[in-house]
């Protein structure tokens, strides 16, 4: 079985890692958007912009740091970024508890944070490949999705009753010591890491910049996967401020509810995930990439016909689950075809490049949907994200694109 194959102390410790923060993240499930509607009294439009200019600018910070993590142990980059979050997150209760809590501290922490996370994830990758056989990627990138979806669906029911009983902050004060503690975890990999080798030039010059998109632009199979993974997540993601307004205030969810209604379907991720490596072996990447890619569009339109009471709570349940199976499926096997058609030297900066372009594409279709939602209500916006999803299979790369194929050799980076 995918969870009882072992992968060595190294990968253990970078795991659980990755579980202490996926968990505290689970907490604080929507915090932000969830903050600025309790707190601040933010609308749609407000709440879209704090989902899509957090991520916009948080791209644009992260993009002059790809070739610097490149060139870096990737541990120590990784501790640094954990640093940082918490740091950042901190923020938020203690501006909360003397009253200066802000919509602008919201927007900066919100940029900041997916900046580090960008940064964080491209160490992470490089860090696993160095850590695991190309044979295990497989499994070990499942056992990361399978994590990510267990943890929200624990964080955000007990998130929601702690928003509840002690107000709207709680929730990231465990997010930002969760951050602290996955710096442990990183810490005690321990043993050797070797530094990368120094490029010749300025690793900041543009072109290094540019080389994760190059790699990925002149792979017939990745170039497919990437502009489809961006419609796909930006449409997905754009939906979180539309269903926080229409649940939470024009349907009155309690907060409670909200986070049960997301975090119920999530036993679906533990299923899919586990599923990968067996349905891989069976099928073929190919045929996942294909009926699996295809499967993940057809379900959000579902959220369009929400009702309130439990019907409507049953219908975002069903919807997110059927969606969530199929992702969980899909996104391991996606994780390690990206990281077996990238040489080495290209890790961090194609990582980061591909976090990148999701960040931007969250950032664009969340501000359209939320000056949709803002013009229409956040129903009509629902519907538009929908119906768009629809076409995203278009985009799915064909059987022989993503075929075996090896990267090109490793070479010293110039």
């Amino acid at each position: 079985m995918v969870g009882r194959r072992p992968l060595g102390r190294g990968f253990g410790w970078l795991w659980t890692a990755y579980a202490v923060s996926a968990y505290g993240s689970g907490l604080g499930f929507g915090a932000l958007p969830l903050i600025a509607v309790l707190a601040l009294d933010a609308g749609p439009a407000e709440v879209s912009a704090l989902s899509a200019v957090g991520p916009a600018v948080g791209a644009l910070i992260a993009l002059p740091l790809a070739p610097w993590v490149e060139f870096r142990r990737k541990r120590s980059v990784m501790i640094a970024m954990d640093l940082t979050r918490f740091v950042v997150m901190a923020t938020i209760p203690v501006a909360y508890a003397f009253g200066l809590l802000g919509f602008v501290q919201l927007l900066v922490i919100s940029a900041v944070v997916a900046a580090a996370k960008i940064a964080f994830n491209a160490s992470s990758g490089a860090c696993l490949k160095a850590l695991v056989r190309p044979d295990d990627l497989l499994v070990a990138n499942a056992r990361f999705e399978s994590t990510n979806w267990s943890s929200i669906a624990v964080g955000p029911p007990l998130g929601g009753a702690a928003i509840g009983l002690f107000g709207p902050v709680v929730t990231v004060v465990a997010d930002a010591f969760s951050y602290l503690l996955s710096a442990l975890c990183i810490t005690a990999i321990g043993g050797p890491e070797e530094a990368p080798q120094k490029p010749g030039k300025d690793p900041a010059r543009a072109g290094a910049l540019l080389d994760g998109w190059r790699h990925i632009m002149g792979h017939p199979g990745l170039r497919a996967l990437y502009l489809n993974q961006m419609l796909v997540t930006g449409l997905i993601m754009a939906t979180e401020p539309l269903l926080a307004v229409l649940l939470l205030r024009q349907l009155g969810f309690p907060p409670w509810q909200y986070g049960l209604a997301f975090a119920a379907p999530c036993v679906g991720g533990l299923i899919g995930s586990r599923l990968a490596r067996r349905v891989v072996a069976r099928h073929g990447r190919p045929w996942v990439f294909r009926t699996v890619g295809t499967l993940r569009a057809v379900w959000l339109i579902g959220l369009a016909f929400v009702r309130p009471g439990v019907v409507g709570l049953v219908t975002v349940m069903a919807v997110e689950l059927a969606i969530i199976i199929n992702m969980s499926l899909y996104t391991p096997v996606l994780a390690t075809y990206r990281l077996e058609q990238t040489p080495g030297h290209l890790v961090a900066r194609t990582l980061s490049a591909w976090s990148i372009g999701q960040q931007a594409s969250i950032a664009v279709l969340t501000a359209l949907a939320g000056l949709l939602a803002d013009a229409t209500g956040p129903r009509a916006a629902l519907t538009v994200a929908g119906l768009l999803m629809l076409t995203t299979p278009l985009l799915l790369p064909r059987h022989d694109q993503t075929s075996q194929r090896e990267p090109e050799p490793a070479r010293n980076p110039s």
